[in-house]
């Protein structure tokens, strides 16, 4: 959706590596924002971006207006069900509705044979490879790690959002997340105390109002209550420091 960071660009660098020709699409899409979310103050700056693009040796960026994507009396979406109704969709009931349908048209309008998507959002990851296998979509989906900040912070375009103060506090949600991976590398297996000890990190600052916290198992996107050897699980988490929303996660194999 824009406002490039070091993490977006990070995708275009395993595209360029595996690829002849590599497409960018920047597009703020307003169908995965609910009426009281922040699609107007959605950070923009189109002309630092293309610069970046160009600088990365992007060849083609793919920059569609409003109408061009769903035109006029819009009506046909694609909702994927099971793994959307849990986390994000539990706090945005249409954002999945929204970023699969756009994916979608996307996909149809610039036929790639690879896409390349950031593990930060990791259950768009999830709803996006859902939606390609069971509709049969032509193009492989490509996970890529997550971008951080050197003191751990997710990188994300709503980072701009943050006051300082706010920046450090918004810390607590990496702190968060691998404190929990910690634990259960070092044996723990209730996840019930897994998260109540790691929640500390966020519920003990003022700024801060946690959403959810959670663990998952990886393919699946089933909540566990229980962690058991073999498996591979991702340790999730949504927060609001001050005013803005903020995820991030972390991968496990035990």
């Amino acid at each position: 959706m824009g406002y490039l960071h070091n993490g977006h660009l990070s995708l275009i660098e395993y595209s360029k590596k595996e690829n002849d020709l590599t497409v960018v699409s920047i597009f703020v899409n307003p169908t995965q924002f609910s009426p009281t979310e922040d699609l107007s103050k959605y950070p923009r700056d189109i002309i630092r971006d293309s610069e970046l693009l160009e600088n990365a040796g992007v060849d083609l960026l793919f920059l569609p207006s409003n109408e061009e994507i769903y035109g006029s009396n819009f009506q046909t979406y694609v909702n994927v069900e099971k793994v959307t109704k849990i986390l994000e969709g539990e706090s945005r009931p249409h954002h999945f509705r929204g970023v699969s349908t756009v994916v979608n048209i996307l996909f149809n309008i610039v036929q790639p044979q690879s896409a390349y998507f950031g593990q930060k959002d990791a259950q768009q990851l999830a709803v996006i490879k859902r939606m390609v296998s069971d509709l049969l979509l032509p193009v492989k989906i490509i996970g890529c790690p997550i971008i951080r900040e050197q003191d751990g912070l997710a990188m994300s375009s709503r980072n701009v959002y943050l006051s300082k103060d706010e920046r450090i506090d918004a810390l607590a949600l990496s702190r968060s997340i691998f404190k929990a991976k910690t634990m259960i590398e070092s044996g723990e297996t209730k996840v019930e105390k897994i998260i109540s000890e790691s929640v500390l990190e966020i519920t003990s600052l003022a700024s801060a109002n946690l959403d959810y916290f959670r663990i998952v198992e990886a393919t699946t996107f089933e909540e566990v209550f229980e962690i058991k050897k073999g498996n591979q699980y991702i340790v999730l988490v949504a927060c609001k420091i001050g005013r803005t929303r903020l995820i991030d996660n972390c991968e496990i194999k035990i």
